[in-house]
């Protein structure tokens, strides 16, 4: 195995993350096709099965850095497509893709997005995480309340018969966005791609035909 460089100066949780990542296969498979991270094959599966991502599609991709999803949907979509990114992180350019700096929680930024849009999309993409505090509970509570905030920008942007697809955790507290989805898609489904480590409680919800925008 690759020995870490500084591993006396690291802290166990560190070498054992780093650790993981050097024998991590789609690690080695991203780094060797060019792909900014492992997490491109995870949105890659999950079209590889449910083909989402059509040619000339309109795309928005939520939590975007360091791009690994924008590469993934840029390449499906193709040139006649549209793929715009946003995150709170800086995100080195990518052909094909807009990107936006901004942090999708702030009151501004659904409203900004939109106006870069200029109209409806096919499809809303959301891999978004808060920062891990260590704590299950508290970790999943912030995980749920960015999937919450994308279903809601997924819901005011989307074209009818559009997808959505968005991380969530594993944890029972997803009940109500599971209902609210099930009353405005056709289709809602949990979805695990073999990309997501098994011992993670990392899932995804991919919801499908979108029935458009409906009173509340």
């Amino acid at each position: 195995m690759a020995r870490l460089k500084d591993e006396k100066r690291r802290t166990l949780s560190s070498r054992t993350w780093l650790e993981r990542q050097l024998r991590d296969p789609y690690v080695m498979r991203a780094k060797r096709e060019g792909f900014r991270s492992r997490a491109a094959y995870k949105l890659a599966e999950i079209d590889d099965k449910s083909r989402v991502l059509k040619p000339g599609a309109r795309v928005v991709d939520l939590g975007a850095a360091p791009g690994g999803w924008s590469e993934i949907a840029a390449q499906r979509v193709g040139a006649k497509g549209r793929v715009i990114a946003l995150d709170i992180l800086d995100m080195k350019p990518i052909a094909g893709v807009e990107f936006l700096k901004l942090d999708f929680l702030d009151d501004a930024a659904p409203e900004q997005l939109k106006a870069l849009l200029g109209g409806k999309v096919d499809v809303v993409l959301s891999d978004m995480a808060a920062n891990a505090t260590g704590h299950r509970k508290t970790d999943h509570l912030r995980i749920m309340a960015l999937a919450e905030a994308a279903a809601q920008f997924a819901r005011e942007v989307l074209a009818e018969g559009g997808t959505f697809v968005c991380k969530v955790l594993q944890g029972g507290t997803e009940t109500s966005l599971l209902a609210e989805l099930k009353r405005d898609f056709e289709t809602v489904k949990h979805v695990k791609p073999p990309a997501s480590r098994t011992d993670s409680a990392e899932l995804y919800l991919l919801a499908r035909e979108f029935r458009g925008a409906q009173d509340r």
